[in-house]
């Protein structure tokens, strides 16, 4: 019986299922069957000792609440997003059917399609119980340098947040504002990211490394990346319907920002670049967004 089993097989579940194999048995499962070695039911995969989910941030409580049963299984979040309709973070999600030490969340740069092609990156496991964690690290072949963390909130924002900014730094390429603005954008929205999680009391060094300047810089540059490729065609004035048709994937950046405008309004907190974010989703002219935010007082 395989010890671990990746719950989703979209592009994200299904680069972690090969990486995992390349060391161990690994499962995976999905809505639909696919033409996967080990793919297997629902039932079968839950029954595996550790699960990694993969699944659309924004219907993983769905899920959890159809199909879930906590038998201790040990549990790695891989997903990336806030949950738009209750503004809870996943770990909280999951934490409404496992216990707090049966959690973990995976965090860092990291595309699919260069996971798959086996090259190299480094990567964070971070949780409640680091040895829970450090089980995890073991799954991971050579080509994947993990690191264990314990700061849960400050990774999760960091992997949320990211998105969000990429698709602005999407919109500025669209725009051809340069690399200058691009660098300027991001370099702010690292610093807008720190502000937001330093509210939930997040580590400054989580936002400096792998979770937070890492994954930034990787996401808000490279058309490799579905939300930074959101902000691209909005700067095009295409139609965010279309868009999301388009690309046939999920962006989880489009509705994790409207999760994150409703956090910072309610407690106050300064977020300019995912408010404009937010207003361009909403139909805001893209160049318009650009000069609220030069005129944006820090």
């Amino acid at each position: 019986m395989s010890k671990i089993a990746v719950i989703g097989a979209g592009k994200w579940g299904s680069a972690l299922y090969h990486a995992f194999n390349v060391k161990n048995t690994c499962l995976i499962t999905s809505r639909s069957e696919r033409n996967l070695m080990h793919f297997v039911d629902l039932d079968t995969a839950l029954k595996c000792d550790y699960l990694v989910f993969a699944l659309s941030s924004q219907g993983i409580h769905k899920w959890l609440k159809e199909h879930f049963k906590n038998q201790g299984q040990k549990i790695l979040i891989a997903s990336k997003g806030i949950e738009t309709s209750t503004c809870k973070f996943l770990d909280e999600i999951f934490l409404e059917f496992v216990n707090h030490d049966q959690v973990c969340v995976l965090s860092g740069p990291s595309f699919a399609a260069e996971v798959e092609k086996k090259l190299p990156c480094a990567l964070v496991v971070s949780g409640f119980n680091l040895e829970i964690c450090e089980e995890f690290t073991t799954f991971f072949p050579d080509f994947i340098k993990t690191y264990i963390g314990d700061d849960v909130r400050g990774s999760e924002i960091c992997g949320a947040y990211k998105n969000v900014l990429a698709i602005a730094s999407g919109v500025s390429d669209g725009l051809n504002l340069g690399h200058n603005a691009r660098a300027s954008l991001i370099s702010r929205g690292l610093i807008e990211m720190h502000r937001f999680g330093n509210f939930f009391g997040a580590k400054e060094e989580t936002f400096l490394g792998l979770s937070g300047a890492g994954d930034l810089f990787l996401t808000a540059s490279s058309q490799l990346s579905r939300n930074y490729r959101v902000g691209l065609a909005l700067a095009k004035n295409q139609k965010l319907d279309d868009i999301l048709k388009d690309l046939g994937e999920v962006a989880e950046g489009v509705k994790t920002a409207y999760a994150i405008e409703k956090i910072a309004l309610k407690n106050q907190i300064y977020t300019p670049i995912v408010r404009e974010v937010v207003q361009i989703l909403q139909g805001k002219d893209v160049k318009k967004a650009v000069q609220e935010l030069l005129k944006a007082k820090k």
